[in-house]
Formats: C-alpha cells, sequence, structure tokens
C-alpha cells in the first residue's frame, strides 16, 4: 500500500506525546498522533493522578481517626470503598478526556486510535493505513513487570493498575515489593482498614535510599499497622483456603504469609514489544528499554523516543524533560540535554519523602575520591509546624560541596518534604553557592524555615550527627 506522508508521528499520548504534538502543531507540522488505549498514558489513568487521589482518600481517613490528638471526637469512621474508587475515576476520567480534547482540537493534526508498527525506516502501519514522517516519537510507556516467583499462575494477583478497581477493601493485603509504589500502596490501604504486609528480598528496604531514610520510612509504616518480611529469599505464592499463601523463606515448613490479595510491586517493563523496532533499525537494551543518546535520538535517524520508554527516568517529570529537550533542539536552536537535569523524584507516603541529588553512599564514593563534603541534618521536631500540625515524624538533611559552596543532594522526610526539597532544587539549577539560601530570611511558621538553619549548622560528613 502507499504510504501517507506526514511531518510528524506521535505514537502513545502519555505525557511527552502529547506536548511534542502540541508542538509540531505550533510549528505548522502535519502531525499523525496514535493512541492504542487511553489518552494520558501511566500517570493519567494509573499512576501519579489515581494513586495520589486515592492517598488523598487515605489521608482523610487518618485525620478522621486522629481527631483525638487534636481535641475532637468524630466518632466510628466507616470506609465505603466504592465510594473512594469512585471519586478516583471521575478524576482519572476528566483528565483523560482532557489530553484527548486537546489533542483532537490541535489545528493540522491527526488523531488515529490503534497499535502502531515500525515496517521499515520511518514507516508506520496502523489500522489497515502506511504512515511515513521525517519525525517520528515514541512515546509508549511501561507496564507492570510480572515476576517469575513459583506458583505465580496459580493464584490471581494484582498490580499497580488492578489493585485500584478494587470496589472493597482487601481483608489483608500481602504486597510483594518494598520500594516506592509498594509503600505508597501499604500504608494508603493500612489507612483504609485493610491489614498490609509487605514481603520485600532485600534485607532493607528502599535499598536505593540511603540507609537512615530507608528505617524511617519503615518506621513511619510500622507505627500504622503494616508489618514487614525482609529478606525473603525464596518467596513463593500458592493457594490457601479462600486466600493466598506467600512464601518468604527457603526453609522447608516455614510458616507462610496468608493473605486474601496479593499486589506485586517488583518493577516496571517498556512497552516496546510488539512495535517492530527492529525494522526500522532501532536499538534496545536487555530490558527492552529504547537506546538514546543525550537528547533522546534513537539509533535511526528522524526517531527520538521519550518517557518510561527509554530507560533514562521512570517519572512523569521526567518524561515532560524529555519532551522539552526534544523541542528544544528541534525548534529552539537550545542544545538542552538529558545529563543537564538534576534527579529528583519523591515517595508520597505520609509524611513524604522528597529526594534531590546526591546520596550518602554518592557522597562517601567521592569523599574516596578526594571531595570534601559537608553535612547538615536536622529532625522535623525541630519545625514548629510541624509541631503545630501534629506532624514531627522525619528528618531533613543536606550535603554541600565544601569547596564550591554548591548543593549536592538532599533527603527530606517530613510535613510537607516533597514540596520543601524544591527550594534547594533550586539553588541546584541555578548553580548558586549553599549560602544563597542559608542567608534568606523566611516566612515563619513554615516547614520551609528550617532550610536557612540547617544550612548554618553544616560540618564535615564524617563527623555530622543528629541534633535535637
Amino acid at each position: 500500500m502507499a504510504a501517507e506522508t506526514f511531518d510528524a508521528i506521535v505514537i502513545g499520548a502519555g505525557q511527552a506525546g502529547p506536548a511534542l504534538a502540541a508542538r509540531c502543531s505550533k510549528e505548522g507540522l502535519r502531525t499523525a498522533i496514535i493512541e492504542r488505549h487511553h489518552f494520558g498514558g501511566t500517570c493519567v489513568n494509573v499512576g501519579c493522578v489515581p494513586t495520589k487521589t486515592l492517598i488523598a482518600s487515605a489521608r482523610a481517613v487518618r485525620m478522621a481517626n486522629r481527631g483525638a490528638d487534636f481535641g475532637f471526637d468524630a466518632g466510628p469512621v466507616r470506609v465505603d470503598m466504592a465510594r473512594v474508587k469512585a471519586r478516583k475515576d471521575a478524576i482519572v476520567l476528566q483528565g483523560r478526556q482532557g489530553v484527548e480534547a486537546w489533542m483532537r482540537g490541535l489545528k493540522g493534526a491527526e488523531v488515529i486510535v490503534g497499535d502502531a508498527r515500525f515496517t521499515a525506516p520511518s514507516t508506520i502501519t496502523v489500522q489497515g493505513r502506511s504512515l511515513t514522517a521525517p519525525r517520528i516519537f515514541l512515546n509508549v510507556g511501561g507496564r507492570a513487570l510480572r515476576p517469575d516467583l513459583d506458583g505465580i499462575d496459580s493464584v490471581p494477583v494484582l498490580d499497580n493498575a488492578s489493585v485500584m478497581e478494587l470496589s472493597t477493601v482487601p481483608e489483608h493485603l500481602v504486597i510483594v515489593g518494598g520500594s516506592y509504589i509498594g509503600l505508597e500502596f501499604a500504608q494508603m490501604m493500612r489507612r483504609l482498614g485493610a491489614q498490609v504486609t509487605v514481603v520485600e528480598r532485600s534485607a532493607r528496604l528502599l535499598p536505593r535510599e540511603d540507609e537512615d531514610v530507608a528505617d524511617a520510612v519503615r518506621a513511619v509504616l510500622e507505627a500504622e499497622g503494616v508489618r514487614f518480611e525482609l529478606g525473603a529469599e525464596c518467596m513463593s505464592l500458592a493457594p490457601h483456603g479462600a486466600g493466598i499463601a506467600v512464601g518468604a523463606v527457603c526453609a522447608d515448613g516455614a510458616p507462610a504469609v496468608i493473605g486474601s490479595h496479593v499486589l506485586l510491586a517488583v518493577g516496571r517493563r517498556p512497552n516496546t514489544d510488539g512495535l517492530g523496532l527492529e525494522q526500522a533499525g532501532i536499538r534496545t537494551d536487555g530490558r527492552g528499554y529504547i537506546e538514546v543518546d543525550d537528547q533522546c535520538r534513537t539509533s535511526a535517524d528522524g526517531v527520538w523516543a521519550v518517557g518510561d520508554c527509554n530507560g533514562r527516568g521512570a517519572f512523569t517529570h521526567t518524561a515532560w524533560n524529555d519532551h522539552e529537550i526534544v523541542a528544544a533542539n528541534l525548534f529552539d536552536h537550545d542544545p538542552r540535554r538529558i545529563s543537564d537535569r538534576i534527579p529528583c523524584y519523591a515517595l508520597f507516603i505520609d509524611p513524604a519523602l522528597g529526594r534531590i541529588g546526591m546520596n550518602e553512599a554518592e557522597a562517601r564514593a567521592a569523599m574516596k575520591a578526594g571531595r570534601k563534603i559537608l553535612q547538615g541534618k536536622m529532625p522535623m521536631t525541630r519545625v514548629g509546624r510541624a509541631r503545630e500540625a501534629g506532624e514531627t515524624r522525619g528528618f531533613m538533611k543536606v550535603l554541600v560541596d565544601a569547596g564550591t559552596q554548591r548543593i549536592l543532594g538532599a533527603a527530606i522526610l517530613g510535613l510537607n518534604g516533597d514540596e520543601v526539597v524544591h527550594s534547594l532544587l533550586q539553588v541546584m539549577a541555578a548553580d548558586r553557592p549553599f549560602t544563597s539560601l542559608s542567608r534568606a530570611m523566611a516566612i515563619h511558621p513554615t516547614v520551609s524555615e528550617l532550610l536557612p538553619t540547617l544550612l548554618q549548622q553544616l560540618k564535615p560528613m564524617e563527623d555530622q550527627r543528629l541534633t535535637g
């Protein structure tokens, strides 16, 4: 069949794809936008939007149950999970429909619903049509990884998407995986009324985080009744009456964790299978992620990969930044690069963890190479706003280069930590010394007002101790 010619083709309407389509439209390019399922991608449909909506409901339940701490009694709290889910569904639908309406309203753009596949370099087939363009943007996202666990096919299991379709609270949710997704669901479901046990293969939670951060996160969740089985070296699944037995250790006869539901939260995989990438000369790594250079270009001329599928970030904000990098290079003569960005992310438990830049393990490695590093660390009990709100769990800590006076990294686990950490991130992005923040006058009473105090008490990293 003869190929229809476009100026640009966008495959996937997640976070980066729609923004690139909009920019192509603004530049007067005839653009095809291909989406096989829901507009908005992971974030809008099964990621940030629905999870944070459910987390908000769970926090409201938690606060109602803490009435005595604030001098009132709200009485017994009854969770209607069907209504909680309905609220989540309505917010998701609004976001999804908004993205689709945006795409269908772009000048010079055509929306095509269907599965796209490369048949040759610069050539795509979809819905019986053949399309070609000198610019093709892949924004196909990822999905939950299904691990190779003994017995996994013998029992029903949930992933990050299907667990949010439950209309009743699980009696006992067993979560396999003690990282970011698993821990957010652990606290959320515990607050909604489920018994929750987290089973993790590693000896501790969040292995990429500093040990004190991981330990503090565990303490927060244990205080709310979440149980942990760590060092689970021989995980397995099996039917157990009406429930599911989750084995955690290798020894014969070792007791299993018995749950009513099991959530698998052990990682993600890219949606690159079935795209025919080999037909276009697009290389992938051993896990299926599309290999890209520092400006999101693939190994095929005129093809870019953005968002989760390129393996250079697993967040909505990294996908959006990918779009900005591509647009800047293509249309603005601005050579932005992936390597320019400062790593940043959050764990959206309550209190939240905000993380930016270097961690302590990386700092120690730099110190062995001769770099002098300062550290500041203070507990959230020092924050008046946190005491007033009854939210004193956690701490703040920051790493600074002693020579350049530049902030290298920070972790804030505490009230509004995911927001407060941006003050430090912005100083890093502006490439300003820490003194530009430590000498600033902060508003009282706020959480952020502790940052200047924290930075005024920097010490050599090896001498730093948490002070009350």
